[in-house]
């Protein structure tokens, strides 16, 4: 293949800057932006050893972006592919993911040739997936020499790097060339990775819209749900500083006509738990953890649930949720588990992140808009007052999230080609 050269230029570089590679990762994780002890899986050098039989590997550009793909990774488990979660960058936190078959995870090295070779040729996968926005050039190029199969998958494009692409045409061509298909989230994403060079393009939808919330000990809830009784109850979800306080305020508002309101404040970051409580002595509300009390005792007005686990059961005793990030800090939260656990949703403007499926659910009924703690309370007045409209926005959020679901499905499709190729080539070479 004739490749452009720039894309020879950044090879080269990449190779010489990869000599610094081990100064520049000691240098990282001395200073904690990196992990230390595993700098050496960023040189290529994996401290796991390869499993027997037929391996996919998953590469994603962070740990946020991991959290996409359980119902992938799940389905590719199902068709006894090991799979190897590949990521970048780990600073975002680190990845959890219940629920999955047995698979491997790896920080992803640099994208530096010596590394991305050393790297394939110890994993040896029999497909490779690049999710989201992210475009290694190294990882490609080498993927290629070696003709593994390279797809990209949940992929998007942003107007700004396509613009950036934009000005490097025969960089981009001689890259992106070597992929044999492009699995995009939206028609504006194939349309400009086509323009760039991409041969085969297809839609395939968004890999977060598939998130399947997590079982819970139904016991348990069971015990939640007779502790609630009768009384009107919300969760605030994955709030962040400054919701924390509007949803306080919120609940003043609403105990005046609901005296036994229950409000679950669900916070982003389970540290700031002690400054929520703090936050709720000063306006003489009572607050405590959920799991600080006894099984049998009343829940306090203020309740804090900090395990993902007490969240769920929360969301599902509850039936209506404020979702965080919208009214501080922007972008929003998927809205998909509770969609599908059919809760009523309330949210604030800033939902850029997730603009396309907020609008569906709004515009279904499913979901409603709301600025502030005055709003949210009217909100919420309503759909205690007429369980009918609660039960019924509830009903449009679920079918709406269903809708909006199968990507998952469709990139195994998109891609089964590719893996009986590879089943088939692993059944010859062990006769």
């Amino acid at each position: 293949m004739k490749g452009s050269a720039l894309l020879s230029a950044y090879r080269l570089a990449s190779a010489g800057v990869g000599l610094t590679g081990p100064l520049y990762l000691y240098w990282r994780g001395k200073l904690g932006r990196d992990d230390f002890l595993r700098r050496h899986e960023r040189l290529g050098r994996p401290y796991l050893a390869r499993p027997d039989g037929q391996l996919a590997l998953l590469h994603a550009a962070s740990a946020a972006q991991a959290l996409d793909l359980p119902p992938l990774v799940e389905k590719l488990g199902q068709l006894g592919f090991a799979v190897l979660l590949s990521i970048r960058d780990a600073s975002s936190g680190s990845f959890r993911a219940p629920r999955l078959p047995p698979s491997l995870r790896q920080l992803a090295p640099l994208d530096a040739p010596q590394f991305m070779a050393r790297f394939l040729d110890h994993w040896k996968p029999a497909i490779v997936l690049i999710s989201g926005p992210e475009i290694p050039p190294n990882l490609i190029v080498e993927a290629s020499r070696r003709k593994i199969p390279l797809a990209l998958v949940d992929a998007r494009l942003s107007a700004r790097r396509f613009l950036i692409w934009r000005k490097f045409p025969r960089f981009a061509g001689a890259l992106l060339r070597r992929i044999d298909l492009c699995l995009a989230q939206t028609n504006v994403d194939a349309q400009r990775l086509a323009k760039l060079g991409m041969r085969k393009v297809q839609v395939t939808g968004n890999l977060k819209y598939d998130f399947v919330p997590a079982p819970v000990d139904q016991s348990a809830l069971a015990r939640l749900l007779a502790r609630i009784g009768t009384r009107p109850a919300w969760v605030a979800n994955g709030v962040y500083p400054g919701e924390e306080e509007i949803a306080m305020a919120a609940h003043r508002r609403l105990a005046r006509q609901f005296p036994d309101l229950l409000t679950v404040i669900v916070p982003h970051n389970p540290k700031r738990v002690f400054e929520i409580a703090e936050s709720a002595a000063k306006i003489g509300l009572t607050a405590a953890l959920r799991g600080g009390d006894c099984e049998s005792a009343t829940l306090p007005e203020i309740t804090i649930a900090l395990a993902s686990g007490e969240a769920g059961l929360f969301v599902r005793g509850t039936g209506v949720i404020f979702a965080g990030k919208s009214l501080r800090h922007g972008g929003g939260k998927n809205p998909v588990e509770a969609a599908r656990l059919g809760c009523a949703i309330l949210h604030g403007p800033d939902v850029g992140d997730f603009e396309e499926i907020y609008a569906a659910l709004d515009n279904a009924g499913g979901a409603a808009l709301v600025f502030d703690a005055e709003t949210l309370a009217k909100q919420l007045a309503l759909l205690f007052f007429d369980k009918a409209a609660l039960r019924a926005m509830a009903r449009a959020a679920a079918e709406t999230a269903e809708e909006f679901g199968g990507a998952s499905t469709r990139t195994m499709q998109a891609i089964e080609p590719y893996l009986v190729q590879a089943i088939i080539a692993a059944r010859g070479g062990e006769r």
